[in-house]
């Protein structure tokens, strides 16, 4: 059984959705660049962040929350916050206002307090050929999302970034303002809870 529940882990990444490398972020002195023209009265050139940033923001939201709409609402909220606080960059724009969007995607898990996850289906083709597959794909997709969503907010957060976003452990730590080794131990974690509670529900 823990081979079973190991092996629904490891296909975490295929069944949830298709997320591409997460890809390489513009140097730090780019945005800098847009962020002195907001400071200096450039308010539409804030939209350069917003459309270099938002997929990737977005899909971290999808992955801890499990809902689209709220996704989009977090992300929204916190652009504006971002707006509105932006003399207060420090370093990496990129990992400032990441952070900003985790903290709200976490206030949401302890407001809401969900018990499971529930990812909308895209309108893109089944990579799946037979009916068969596409229902095997819903009912593996159905366990992980309750798993994941019963794991602490941390641990969540570690998992979607390792291994739903793909990004590596250097970059993890840069987002988060956290040790590589801290976040080995947390995806570590993630992973085992994770097959515990499938074999749980398995048994």
């Amino acid at each position: 059984m823990a081979g079973l529940a190991t092996t629904r882990v490891r296909s975490y990444t295929r069944v949830v959705q298709s997320v591409p490398s997460h890809p390489q972020a513009p140097e730090a002195d780019a945005d800098q660049a847009i962020i002195n023209r907001v400071l200096a009265g450039d308010r539409d050139a804030f939209s350069v962040l917003i459309n270099r940033y938002s997929d990737p923001l977005y899909r971290h939201a999808v992955g801890m929350t499990g809902s689209p709409d709220d996704a989009a609402d977090i992300l929204q909220n916190s652009f504006i916050k971002a707006f509105h606080h932006l003399g207060e960059v420090r370093g990496r724009f990129d990992a400032w206002v990441f952070r900003i969007v985790a903290n709200g995607c976490k206030d949401w898990l302890k407001n809401i307090r969900r018990t499971h996850l529930s990812y909308e289906e895209d309108d893109q083709p089944s990579g799946y050929e037979t009916p068969d597959e596409e229902l095997d794909r819903g009912e593996l997709r159905g366990h992980l999302d309750r798993a994941l969503a019963a794991l602490p907010a941390s641990l969540r957060e570690a998992f979607v970034m390792k291994h739903v976003e793909g990004r590596s452990y250097e970059d993890m730590a840069v987002m988060l303002d956290t040790t590589v080794g801290a976040l080995k131990m947390r995806v570590h974690r993630a992973r085992e809870a994770l097959q515990k509670l499938l074999e749980d529900r398995a048994a």
